[in-house]
Order: C-alpha cells, then structure tokens, then sequence
C-alpha cells in the first residue's frame, strides 16, 4: 500500500467536496494517478482500485472466474446434447441455478437463442421452374409493355371476427390492466372471402357460405360471381386470368373450365401459364389488398359478429380507388 504526496492528497480533499460528481471525480482521479504510478503498481488485467480517505490503493483480484471450468463443460455438454431444451430444463437436469446456465451460455458459450421458422420445402426442381416462370414473364412484358395491365390476379382470404395476434410482439401499455381487451378467443367465427383486382377495378368480395372451399365452390364462384363481370369488359379476349396454386384451383374441372374460357391465358397450377410451386405469392392480393382491408376491419371495437364483420370487410374492399390501383400496378411492375 502506497500513500500520496500532499498535493495529491489536497486534490482529493477539494475534489471530494463536490458531492454531486463524487463518483465522477474519483474516476478521473485514479485515471490521473494510474499514468503516473511507479513500476511496481502498474495496472495489470484483473486489478481493481480501492479508494480510502486520503490513500489509493492497487490491488489484484483473485482472478477466479466466477463459474468454474467443470460447470461450464457440463452446462456445454447439456447444450450440445438437447440443443432445443429451455434453460430452465437444463437448471433440472445439471442442478444448476437457472441465472447461472444462462450467463454461462450467453457470456462464456457466446451461444445465443433463435427462434425456429416453419418454410416451405424447395427443391432443385422448384427452383428450375421458379427462373422459368421469371423468364417467361420477362419475355410477355418485354414483346407486350401492357402485359400487366391485362392480368387479373385473385385469392381468397379467412377473416377471423376477433382478429388475429401475435403475442410475442403484442403489448398495450396502460395504467392498468386491461383484463376484458386482452383477452383472445380462439378460434372465433370466420368468414372465407375472395377478391380479384385488376388494373382499374376491384371484382368482389364474395363471400362462401361453406365454411370450407372446396374444388366445387371454389368452381361455382367462378361461373355465377367473378367470370360474368370479366366477360363485361374482355371484349377483346386479352385478359389474363391468375391464381395461386391452392388445392380447391387444382380440380380438373376447375382447370378444363379455365382453358375453354381463358385458352392459353390464365396462370396457375398446371396452367398454359405455370405458376410456380411454394411460391412467394408477391401479388397485388397479399403486398396490397389484404393488408389494407385488415387494417381497417380490425380497429377497436372489434367487430360483435359475422354479420358486422362481412360489413366492415364490404365497406373496407369499396375504399380502394383507381388510383391506388394504378400505383399499386406501377410498384408490381
């Protein structure tokens, strides 16, 4: 232990009186003192500074980690082990505070924890007819620059009357605590509704009374709801018809029904035009409309019943404007 000079310890006393920036002070004081200490108290990893009335002194730590080696093998062994076990799970099995795994495979491990995602499985196959579908429609836009403005692109969508949420990232912040809002009812009433957008308009919605689509309904909504609006204006046979690859569209007679009405113009599963399988579904239907609709029907008070729900949803569908549309095609081109 080495004592100061007067000076130094005149500093520390007229440093010390400031009460406010005491801990401040002591801080730039030691850092003062440490460039200037004597060969043998130079700071070395693992010293720590004590600070006594009118003395400083340097003293090495024991240097011990505050875990050992063996529990942190264990704790890494249990990891390796069961990667998907929760660190509560690991405290069971190796007797080990549960603060202490966690520390030990965040702060020694540097493990960190993600999060599963489900996918859809893409094989090479996939791929080929993904670059394929890619390439013809960059061929169809290239010979035609008006080639989108004649797709209309369709898809179906359940709306839930509760809404649905997420409660990972899901918060309502107040004073209180909301009980009767927090609440959410699985598996509440729904209602299956489809849409179709083109460049100027939107066809719909309609809405199944079948609580499931099916090949036949998806088919009966087609000849009695969307394809008598589209023979209004396609006049000229140029419209191009699209829909995803779901399995109601992939009937046979919904397909041979698409090929007499629309030869060589619709795009789908096993269509003149393939939509690709697993696709990303990067439509006007899911990066606009759906999106929109939702926004507008699920706003508090949620809706009471289906019948409240059909008239937000009809009312919501009825805000979109041509103009939307049209810029909605300029984004998608």
């Amino acid at each position: 232990m080495d004592t100061f000079t007067g000076a130094e310890r005149a500093r520390w006393v007229f440093g010390s009186k400031k009460r406010s920036l005491l801990h401040k002070y002591k801080r730039n004081f030691a850092l003062s003192i440490a460039r200037n200490l004597p060969v043998g108290l130079q700071f070395t990893p693992g010293t720590r500074i004590l600070f006594r009335p009118y003395v400083l002194c340097a003293m090495p730590t024991p240097g011990r980690p505050r875990v050992s080696d063996a529990i942190v093998e264990q704790i890494r062994e249990s990891s390796v082990r069961s990667p998907r076990k929760s660190t509560r799970r690991a405290s069971r099995e190796t007797g080990i505070p549960n603060v202490t795994v966690w520390r030990v495979l965040r702060k020694r491990l540097h493990l960190k924890a993600y999060k599963l995602s489900i996918v859809q499985h893409l094989t090479d196959a996939d791929k080929v007819v993904r670059k394929e579908f890619c390439m013809q429609m960059f061929h169809r836009i290239q010979d035609n620059e008006k080639f989108l403005d004649s797709v209309i692109f369709s898809d179906e969508s359940t709306l839930h009357v509760s809404g649905k949420v997420s409660t990972h990232n899901c918060r309502i912040w107040g004073s209180g605590n909301p009980r009767a809002s927090l609440e959410h009812v699985r598996d509440s009433p729904k209602v299956n509704v489809f849409c179709a957008l083109s460049k100027e308009r939107v066809y719909g919605p309609f809405f199944f009374m079948e609580t499931t689509i099916t090949g036949i309904v998806y088919l009966n909504m087609l000849q009695e709801f969307l394809i008598p609006q589209l023979d209004e204006g396609d006049q000229e046979g140029r419209i191009h018809f699209q829909q995803d690859g779901a399995p109601p569209h992939y009937l046979g007679e919904v397909r041979e029904y698409l090929n007499t009405r629309f030869p060589g113009r619709w795009i789908g599963r096993a269509a003149p035009i393939a939509w690709p399988p697993r696709s990303l579904d990067l439509t006007p239907m899911d990066v606009f409309l759906w999106g929109f609709v939702k926004d507008r029907v699920f706003v508090p008070p949620l809706p009471a019943n289906v019948v409240e729900l059909r008239t937000r949803i009809a009312a919501s569908v009825a805000e979109v404007t041509s103009e939307m549309l049209r810029s909605v095609w300029q984004e998608t081109d």
